[in-house]
């Protein structure tokens, strides 16, 4: 689907459906990004004959690479927000996968999935406490020091706080960034769930957090459920995240990404979401190819 639209400069794949051609699955910023996106005809071909690693590439991302559009490693495995040290083969396979797509940037998320050997299934937030800060930080030093490329981390939505935090949620990400300089990806969308359920401002909230080291956004849709908003990657944005999105990146020229993670539209609805985002940010439109379009009328 991606294949049919002209005015895409980068995509995300998740790290962890990139497996090795051989061996176990775990065998082996910005401006940057910016870069990185601008059409390059054929610049895929030359880092394919750079590459060393063992990470299988699908034939489908290789063209759109061959195309000119940067893929961009997003983990959802490490568990930097964990107490334990982050795996060492976890990151090796991370760093793996942005060598094998040649990205400019990789991501992950401020979350823990797993503790004392039990995995949890889904990226839970971090308490906001000093000694919680002390071991995300270590685990992204860790992570950056295997790392060719910039790390970025992302704001993820949560149903719910831990209690007796010691930092606001600005306050705990600009001492994050300070301490390890590592960059950050705005998920507004999840800031945005998250403001809704607490009853507090989204642009207030939004505006607060730090971007001397920003290297991209997230969009994505949600609905509500029960009085409660969830932020599902599978409904299209609502107005009031795109207005979120104006503000924003009214004097921030940042990268920006609309996630859909399933209950994927035609690709003439998805190019229209992907232009209501370009027009909320003020960024050139996204075209439907006339020669695709008719093959690509359906999910």
């Amino acid at each position: 689907m991606i294949a049919a639209l002209d005015g895409i400069g980068f995509c995300e794949v998740i790290a962890e459906s990139l497996v090795p051609q051989h061996g176990s699955r775990y065998g082996g910023a910005a401006g940057a990004l910016r870069a990185f996106a601008a059409p390059h005809r054929g610049r895929a071909a030359a880092r394919k004959s750079g590459r060393h690693t063992d990470i299988a590439v699908p034939e489908e991302l290789e063209l759109l690479m061959a195309g000119g559009i940067a893929a961009v490693p997003h983990g959802i495995s490490l568990s930097l927000g964990g107490a334990e040290a982050v795996d060492p083969a976890r990151v090796t396979h991370l760093a793996e996968c942005a060598r094998a797509l040649g990205s400019p940037v990789v991501s992950e998320h401020i979350a823990f999935v797993r503790a004392d050997g039990v995995e949890a299934g889904h990226l839970l937030p971090v308490p906001r406490t000093r000694e919680a800060l002390d071991a995300l930080a270590r685990n992204i030093s860790r992570t950056r020091a295997e790392l060719e490329v910039p790390l970025a981390v992302e704001n993820i939505a949560a149903l719910f706080e831990w209690p007796d935090a010691e930092f606001s949620e600005a306050e705990f990400l600009q001492e994050l960034v300070e301490r390890t300089g590592v960059y950050l990806l705005i998920d507004i969308a999840n800031l945005y769930a998250n403001a809704r359920n607490r009853s507090r401002d989204p642009l207030t909230e939004l505006l607060r957090l730090p971007t001397e080291r920003l290297a991209y956004c997230h969009v994505a849709g949600g609905h509500e459920v029960g009085g409660r908003y969830h932020d599902t990657h599978s409904h299209p944005v609502p107005a009031e995240v795109l207005a979120l999105v104006t503000e924003f990146t009214a004097d921030r020229p940042v990268p920006l990404m609309l996630e859909r993670d399933g209950n994927y539209p035609p690709a003439t609805e998805l190019a229209a979401e992907l232009n209501s985002l370009a027009t909320a940010s003020g960024r050139p439109p996204v075209t439907l190819r006339p020669a695709l379009s008719a093959g690509m009328s359906g999910p």
